[in-house]
C-alpha cells in the first residue's frame, strides 16, 4: 500500500515537472506572446544596471539586439535575491510579457517568478547599494554636531593674515 502511494506521488510530481517544462517558451518567441502570462526560458548572458539602479537580466551578448529582457527594479531586488548568480545559467522566468521600447520584458518582483533550480537565490549582500551599483555601502549614521554658541558665532579668527588690533605707537 505504501509503495502505491509513493509511486502515485512520484508520478504526479513527474507530470507537474513536464507540464511546466512544456509551457516555457524560448526568448526568441517572447514577442509573439505580449500581454500573456508565460514562462520564458534561456541562458543568462549578462546582468546590467542603469544609473537609477534598475537591474536587467540579459539573454544575449549585445543587449540592444536581444529579443527579451527581464527587469528587476531597485525596490524589488531584496525580495528577488542576488541575480548576479544567474550569469551563464539556464533559467525560467514567469510573468506577464510586456512591451517596453519595442522589446518584450518580464518585470521580476518576487522570487517565485524564477523557476527551475534557481528559484531560490541567495539574498543581496547587506552592503550592496543599488543606487551606487554595489560599489559603496549606504554609509554610517553620524550624530549631528552641536550648534556653535552665540559667543563664538560672531567672532572672527585671527589666522595671521591681517592683525586684529593695530599696535598703538606712543
Amino acid at each position: 500500500m505504501l509503495r502505491l502511494v509513493v509511486s502515485t506521488i512520484l508520478l504526479f510530481a513527474a507530470l507537474v515537472c513536464t507540464a511546466g517544462a512544456e509551457t516555457c517558451i524560448d526568448v526568441a518567441e517572447a514577442a509573439q506572446h505580449i500581454g500573456k502570462v508565460r514562462c520564458v526560458t534561456g541562458v543568462v548572458k549578462g546582468i546590467g544596471q542603469s544609473r537609477s539602479g534598475v537591474t536587467f537580466i540579459n539573454f544575449c551578448e549585445d543587449y540592444a539586439q536581444c529579443p527579451f529582457t527581464a527587469v528587476v527594479f531597485p525596490r524589488d531586488l531584496r525580495h528577488v535575491g542576488d541575480v548576479r548568480n544567474l550569469v551563464g545559467k539556464q533559467v525560467q522566468i514567469n510573468g506577464k510579457l510586456r512591451l517596453y521600447d519595442g522589446r518584450p520584458e518580464i518585470v521580476l518582483r518576487r522570487p517565485r517568478q524564477l523557476g527551475g533550480k534557481f528559484a531560490k537565490l541567495p539574498p543581496v549582500p547587506k552592503d550592496y547599494d543599488v543606487e551606487k551599483r554595489g560599489r559603496f555601502s549606504a554609509g554610517r549614521y553620524a550624530h549631528p554636531k552641536a550648534a556653535r554658541s552665540a559667543a563664538h558665532a560672531g567672532r572672527k579668527s585671527n589666522d595671521g593674515g591681517i592683525p586684529a588690533e593695530e599696535p598703538v605707537e606712543e
